[in-house]
């Protein structure tokens, strides 16, 4: 928000419980991101923004992934789970330091949005103290309530606590809020201890904005964006609302989806112009797709960049590190990893291509192999501009093919090939005439019955 500096805090549970896995709640992804990291890509950047994450002992995995995901991100360690408040206590020194705007928000809700944290803060601009962020509930039970008076805030109640009345009430807590700079430290610092288990709860802070002549107030959103993940099933639901989401943004970008509910895209997935994607085609992370480009169906691209007008698949694999050049094309059941190719090469069928610099214009035939590992470690094959590769070829790497060399169908090439040279590597053929008759011959002989 213009002119007012901001303290985004991110409470970053790691406990997966419910979640059935070993690994961190919100390590776990949806549309190729970590929970976490969709929370930090929404929260605000740029001057005069700071992010501060808190995290439980023994997490480093959140640590590393939050300073992966926002590189100014600052971790803090809250040692005792004592309630929400004082989690948020847990980065007091950075609260400290007097931004104008101070973000609560919460590591397992992977939907929000950058607007939804703006809208939050405007209130605090017109001199509220505290905004809550709101959704209406399909269902509230077990939701806490947002009880209001006209434009105001008076009471979050949880729904064990509410009255009959109160719990009709559908209007719930999403748990992300927004404290005016200036008094955030001291009403956080005042929340007592608030049930018998001695924990502090950040819902306490409304009553006490209110017993300071403050006002607190409410901004709505969607329930969806406010889901927070604790089971695997939660977890699929977000992908499906996250990859409705990439869809429409990728058709209102003018992508052509044939079949839209079968794409899978990744959250920083990027298109160029006039790009068609056929049916049931997965995108990873890392992936950008050129102007022109088809990607053909049954495809799947992990951290790859397409070129302008490229053509891939159908049933083309492309691992990570793969650049495909302008004009170039990936046919059916071709695999590419670590693989460079330039304009106009032709890889078109039933091939792999790994840790493999390919020049302009060259044709790999069908069956090629680039024989990149020994066992121990990967070894790089190059082939020139202009080369012809013959079909069900073996290239053994650490090797080279020269600038419009050809290399005879079904060699195995383990040396060096000048440029506009041939390579073949063949035994000599051998032809005995008539064995394939006396051959069948003998087999029928042997199966007919024995006379005694």
């Amino acid at each position: 928000m213009t002119g007012r500096t901001s303290l985004t805090i991110v409470l970053a549970a790691g406990e997966g419980t419910r979640m059935r896995s070993s690994m961190p709640k919100v390590l776990h992804q949806v549309a190729g991101q970590s929970l976490l990291a969709h929370v930090l890509g929404a929260a605000p950047h740029g001057a005069g923004s700071s992010l501060a994450v808190v995290i439980g002992p023994d997490h480093q995995p959140v640590a590393d992934e939050a300073k992966r995901a926002r590189p100014d991100a600052v971790t803090f360690i809250q040692r005792e789970r004592l309630g929400t408040a004082h989690a948020v206590l847990a980065a007091k020194e950075a609260i400290a330091n007097g931004a104008d705007d101070l973000l609560i928000a919460f590591g397992d809700t992977p939907l929000i949005s950058a607007e939804t944290f703006e809208r939050l803060r405007a209130p605090l601009k017109a001199g509220a103290a505290l905004t809550v962020l709101g959704f209406r509930a399909a269902d509230p039970t077990g939701y806490g309530r947002l009880l209001v008076e006209g434009d105001r805030l008076v009471a979050i109640r949880e729904h064990a606590d509410a009255s009959a009345a109160e719990r009709a009430v559908d209007l719930c807590n999403a748990g992300v809020m927004a404290f005016d700079g200036k008094t955030a430290l001291p009403i956080i610092e005042k929340i007592g201890k608030a049930n018998s288990k001695g924990e502090y709860y950040l819902t306490d802070a409304v009553e006490i904005v209110r017993a300071m002549g403050l006002q607190a107030t409410v901004i709505e959103t969607s329930e969806d964006e406010v889901r927070g993940i604790n089971t695997k099933a939660q977890l699929a639901e977000a992908e499906q609302i996250m990859q409705a989401r990439l869809r429409k943004a990728a058709l209102d970008a003018g992508v052509t989806l044939i079949a839209p509910e079968t794409v899978y895209l990744a959250a920083d997935t990027t298109f160029g112009n006039d790009v068609t994607i056929e049916p049931f085609v997965v995108i990873g992370p890392g992936v950008s797709i050129a102007d022109g480009a088809v990607i053909h169906a049954f495809s799947h691209i992990v951290q790859a960049a397409i070129g302008k007008n490229a053509s891939i698949g159908p049933y083309a694999r492309l691992r990570p590190g793969t650049s495909v050049g302008e004009g170039a094309r990936i046919g059916n059941f071709v695999e590419t990893k670590a693989a460079i190719l330039e304009a106009g090469v032709k890889v078109n069928h039933l091939t792999y291509i790994g840790d493999t610099h390919i020049g302009a214009g060259a044709n790999i035939g069908a069956g090629t192999i680039t024989c990149n590992y020994d066992g121990f470690n990967k070894h790089k094959t190059t082939i020139g501009a202009g080369a012809f590769v013959g079909s069900n070829s073996s290239l053994v790497a650490p090797v080279k093919i020269g600038v419009g060399a050809f290399i005879g169908s079904g060699s195995v090439i383990t040396r060096d090939v000048p440029d506009d040279a041939l390579a073949v590597e063949r035994s000599q053929q051998t032809t005995n005439e008539g064995w394939a008759k006396r051959f069948r011959d003998q087999r029928a002989n042997d199966k007919k019955p024995k006379t005694s």
